[in-house]
């Protein structure tokens, strides 16, 4: 019996198995996420080599003028060194990490979830996902009620790989676009779309794309060559919250 024990462990059945329980499913970048892993042991002792987390989401890459979706892992932590979990032992491991600042947010098609796994030597490796809903802090908040009261409306939000010189850590960017369906800019702009660069000091850069509306034949030449939109880096603070509408209408403003 313990030999059938050990190859039906060796394809996954009656191994052990993972259940990875949040304390919450609703997160900022920057916050920390905590949990517990409840490991289940099989019907025979096991070595784990390791228990890790990747929190993962996809982005859109391009080749051969086709779009298709991939897989990124935006960050990965190990929890455990090598242990053995005993035959129908159960164990919880807490966990806790810093969400990374530029995790997209779950807005449009942007998704992100949380998959834990157990390495173990000689066997199918169990496995558990778990959805995060990453919602903005306060200072992206109040950038996208700025741009909502000056009348543009989000239309698409996904995450796009990045040209090299926009990346940062990660291949990709979350990009926001939107257009406007009232106030200001409504017949000025086709469309405006935002990219956040958030960092741990508690400063947001912002890159907006300002696509011109075609006016006249040079408008309508401008925009057949690419050259109605131009892009241009915002850096606010907590501080600019009281002004943040305003200061974005001006910059917006002055490229439109």
């Amino acid at each position: 019996m313990s030999f059938f024990n050990k190859v039906f462990a060796s394809i996954g059945i009656g191994s052990a198995g993972v259940d990875t329980r949040l304390e919450k499913d609703t997160y900022m970048p920057g916050e920390t996420v905590q949990g517990v892993v409840v490991i289940k042991g099989g019907k025979i002792d096991q070595q784990i080599d390791a228990i890790y987390l990747a929190l993962n989401t996809t982005y859109l890459r391009e080749s051969d003028d086709k779009k298709y979706s991939v897989t990124a892992t935006i960050d990965r932590f190990q929890l455990t060194t090598p242990f053995t979990i005993r035959a129908n032992e159960n164990r919880d491991i807490p966990f806790s990490f810093q969400l990374p600042f530029d995790t997209p947010l779950s807005i449009g098609r942007s998704k992100v979830w949380v998959t834990t796994g157990l390495d173990i030597k000689g066997a199918v490796d169990p496995s558990d996902q778990d959805n995060l809903k990453v919602v903005p802090n306060p200072l992206m908040s109040a950038v996208f009620h700025a741009v909502d009261q000056l009348g543009f409306r989000i239309r698409e939000a996904d995450c796009e790989e990045a040209p090299r010189r926009l990346r940062g850590r990660l291949p990709f960017v979350q990009e926001f676009e939107l257009v406007p369906v009232s106030g200001l800019f409504r017949g000025k702009l086709d469309e405006l779309e935002v990219v956040f660069f958030p960092s741990a000091n508690g400063t947001l850069e912002m890159m907006f794309q300002v696509d011109r509306r075609a006016r006249g034949l040079s408008g309508l030449f401008s925009e057949a060559l690419g050259t109605d939109e131009t892009n241009v880096r915002l850096t606010v603070t907590n501080q600019d919250i009281p002004h943040l509408q305003q200061k974005i209408e001006n910059v917006i403003q002055r490229y439109s």
